[in-house]
């Protein structure tokens, strides 16, 4: 244990009143703190904003907590909160302390052989139950509703930062998008970043869904989209999602959720673009060394090959 996670240990203990047995980090992700928590009996989940970070967007911790715990106590497969705090008490930070749910990461079950589809049904009947969810009990209900223009918007401002060499043809796929921007309609709440890499599955179900950092109130085919993007079927080469044997079509999961087609379509296109930005964006920080992570250098393909499907999406 280093020296920063020692005081991290001795802090939490502090602020829950009792004793921390174990603290180690949790290696899978690349926003925020985790860490795995061993208590008396039981194991919890502490996330902390990055050392220094202003208190907002996906460094806003305590709003995740108030999304989960909101969440949690309407049924939904998402952690319970134990403590949390938007106070600096855990090494000059907020935190959340969250209980550590059942379950297996979708490697994990796409090696014992598990049907990409079924898990697809469980993650769109979970999807059905959180967009139920009325704002007003989301933990988010006080903040506006993000429209689609200013979804458009938001991720045009990382395209305009990635590596020009990708994005080339990017500014296109945005005049396109905004172009034939759908009608609006009633908000629902939307994870956000809904793939199966921020789930946990038991038994055929969605044990958890992890990774509320960037929730708000949306558009409801975000979320299946981001489903159908991030685990996709690779048919022009591309490495097949989260190491399934096979992947999903998106119409498949189109069907399933029971979506418009046409606005399926469209909504599908902007996921394509918002996960080329994202991934530009990244690869900007890693080359700039602002943040290091070698493994978006492996992805200058997707970023370039998300681009030509959103264009063809709306060809």
């Amino acid at each position: 244990m280093t020296v920063a996670e020692s005081v991290i240990r001795a802090d939490l203990a502090g602020a829950i009143g009792e004793p921390v047995l174990d603290l180690q980090p949790i290696p899978e992700g690349h926003s925020g703190f985790t860490y795995w928590v061993e208590l008396s009996g039981r194991r919890a989940v502490l996330r902390l904003p990055p050392p220094g970070a202003r208190i907002a967007g996906p460094a806003d911790i305590p709003r995740q907590g108030r999304i989960m715990q909101a969440l949690h106590a309407r049924g939904l497969p998402v952690p319970g909160i134990i403590a949390m705090s938007t106070e600096p008490v855990v090494d000059g930070r907020p935190y959340v302390l969250m209980e550590a749910l059942p379950g297996e990461r979708i490697e994990a079950a796409a090696a014992r052989g598990s049907d990409p589809l079924e898990l697809a049904r469980a993650a769109i009947e979970v999807l059905h139950q959180l967009q139920a969810t009325p704002p007003e009990h989301s933990g988010i209900g006080s903040e506006a509703p993000v429209p689609l223009q200013g979804e458009l918007d938001r991720w045009s401002w990382l395209m305009e930062r990635a590596p020009a060499e990708l994005t080339g043809d990017a500014p296109d796929l945005a005049r396109r998008l905004a172009s034939r921007l759908p009608h609006e309609t009633h908000p629902v709440v939307v994870h956000g970043d809904y793939h199966f890499g921020n789930m946990l599955f038991a038994g055929g179900r969605v044990s958890a869904v992890l990774d509320w950092e960037i929730a708000e109130l949306g558009h409801p085919l975000l979320d299946l989209c981001c489903l159908c993007v991030v685990f996709q079927g690779g048919n022009d080469g591309e490495a097949r999602g989260w190491g399934a044997s096979r992947g999903l079509e998106p119409d498949a999961l189109r069907d399933l959720f029971g979506a418009d087609p046409a606005e399926f379509r469209w909504t599908l296109s902007l996921t394509y673009y918002k996960y080329a930005a994202i991934l530009g964006y990244n690869l900007m920080l890693h080359r700039r060394g602002k943040r290091p992570d070698p493994s978006y250098e492996g992805r200058t393909g997707t970023i370039v090959g998300f681009i030509q499907r959103g264009l063809r999406l709306l060809a």
